[in-house]
C-alpha cells in the first residue's frame, strides 16, 4: 500500500458496528490503544476488514488537532 500520508498506525480489527450506511470500526494499537474511526458500509466490504485482521488507522497531519492543560 503507497499513500503520502506518514502516520500510518497498524493494528488489529477489533469491532466492526455496521449501521445503515456507515460502520464504526475499532483498531486496537496494542498497549490499551484503540482507535475508532467511521466509514462507510462499502469501505468495510471493499476493504474486505473482518475481526482479528490486521488494519491500518491512517492520519493526515492537518486533521489532527492538538490540546493541552
Amino acid at each position: 500500500m503507497k499513500i503520502s500520508a506518514r502516520n500510518k498506525l497498524a493494528g488489529t480489527v477489533i469491532g466492526i458496528d455496521k449501521g445503515a450506511v456507515n460502520a464504526t470500526v475499532q483498531i486496537d494499537l496494542g498497549g490499551a490503544v484503540i482507535v475508532t474511526a467511521m466509514i462507510t458500509n462499502t469501505s468495510v466490504e471493499e476493504l474486505g476488514l473482518e475481526i482479528g485482521k490486521t488494519a491500518y488507522a491512517i492520519v493526515k497531519a492537518s486533521d489532527v488537532m492538538v490540546g493541552a492543560d
